[in-house]
């Protein structure tokens, strides 16, 4: 079974059930074939050793092996593969989040991500401490968490800050953002075959619905592939979406620009 086929089956999976780093890995073996997801999977294995508890966890990851931002090249599509952020030790924060959230739980470390606007953190939910794997595992409280999604979202003081922007991330809401952030890189780089597969993605997981088949049909199109654009949007109609008639009627327009 290929990667795509491999992420597609985990996306259906319940989330008790979702191994995260491997599904993560797996987009990255989407978009790259031929990466070892199960060479990856033994390395998050090795990282834990000698973990007992969260110090343990932020020392190993960020001071003995160096995991850190990629502030230089935050765009750089390899800062959303897991494989590479393992290899090379640099990533965004969401996926040096997804490091240290696997590498903690295979260690017996409880952690669970947070889906700041603008940013993505780490959160104990036991002491309710939270983590910026970004900023090299640096310990923030709400305050702190406050300024950071002020800084990166530009939001001024009418815009409150609260609980509600700090709730847990689920981890097909990790998965979800992983690919918004890919996809945001594809489009914006007209890299549209890269931009399919995402979407093709996306669509394997929760709440995906009528605006990403759409988009799905839209980049295919961008390939010069009315029919192939309007024929995906046509079956998906039949099984994927609720709105049917919305999606027919943008394959219908799509097959009239083969004329």
């Amino acid at each position: 079974m290929g990667a795509l086929a491999r992420f597609e089956v985990m996306a259906a999976t319940s989330e008790d059930r979702l191994d995260l780093g491997e599904a993560a890995l797996l987009i990255g073996a989407a978009a790259q074939p031929g990466v070892d997801v199960e060479a990856s999977l033994r390395g998050l294995d090795t990282f834990a050793r000698d973990v007992h508890d969260l110090d343990d966890l932020v020392a190993r990851l960020f001071h003995e092996f160096g995991f850190r931002g990629n502030a230089g090249d935050y765009y750089d599509p390899d800062n959303s593969f897991l494989h590479r952020v393992i290899e090379r030790r640099v990533g965004i924060p969401i996926t040096l989040a997804v490091v240290m959230m696997e590498v903690g739980r295979r260690a017996g470390v409880e952690l669970e991500g947070v889906g700041m606007p603008g940013h993505f953190l780490v959160r104990d939910p036991h002491v309710g401490v939270y983590i910026d794997p970004f900023a090299g595992g640096t310990t923030l409280d709400e305050a702190a968490c406050e300024a950071i999604f002020r800084a990166s979202t530009g939001a001024g003081p009418e815009i409150q800050f609260g609980s509600d922007l700090l709730a847990r991330a689920t981890k097909h809401d990790i998965l979800a953002r992983i690919l918004a952030n890919l996809k945001a890189i594809y489009r914006s780089r007209g890299s549209f075959s890269e931009l399919e597969l995402v979407l093709r993605m996306r669509l394997s997981l929760p709440r995906a619905g009528v605006a990403e088949v759409i988009e799905l049909g839209e980049t295919i199109a961008l390939q010069g592939d009315f029919g192939r654009a309007a024929t995906e949007m046509e079956r998906r109609a039949e099984t994927d979406v609720g709105d049917s008639e919305a999606v027919v009627a943008a394959a219908r327009g799509l097959r009239a620009r083969l004329n």
